[in-house]
């Protein structure tokens, strides 16, 4: 079962497109919209990504960070931020480690069996790192109510 509303986030340590390590800890302090997508360079993923980007400027005025996180290698995390001006970090979650520790797994994604991507999800953070809001999508091809998630985000 995903991890829910009022539960503390469970902390993770992964790396950015630089290869250099992140934990959820580095973002203490602050609302923090945690963007788990399925893979870079995809239809679905670049639209929310891009979405994410362009209100990027209204959640910062609400005191929130974005933080991506896919299990895509740094390289193509990189690459994906480079080509559609991503501002926020991207992290790479390969192992699939967050990906477990938030039971979000999607399962023989695409129709490939045996690749394991994250569910497409939003979770918002309070500056304590407690869950204010969670939605996970069964259907990678489902983004994301945007207005939910900036609602969320100013409520806290």
């Amino acid at each position: 079962m995903p991890v829910s509303v009022g539960q503390k986030a469970p902390d993770f340590t992964l790396v950015d497109v630089d290869r250099n390590p992140k934990s959820l800890k580095d973002f203490a302090g602050k609302k923090t919209v945690l963007v788990f997508y399925p893979g870079a360079f995809t239809g679905v993923c670049t639209k929310e990504m891009c979405t994410f980007r362009d209100s990027l400027s209204a959640l910062n005025d609400l005191s929130a960070q974005v933080v991506g996180i896919s299990v895509d290698a740094p390289a193509a995390n990189k690459a994906f931020g480079d080509a559609n001006k991503l501002t926020f970090p991207l992290l790479s979650d390969y192992e699939r480690k967050a990906v477990t520790a938030y039971d979000i797994p999607q399962i023989d994604f695409a129709g490939l069996k045996g690749l394991t991507t994250a569910k497409r999800s939003v979770f918002v953070l309070d500056a304590d790192g407690t869950i204010q809001f969670a939605w996970v999508s069964d259907n990678p091809a489902v983004e994301p109510d945007y207005d939910a998630v900036k609602k969320a985000v100013a409520s806290i």
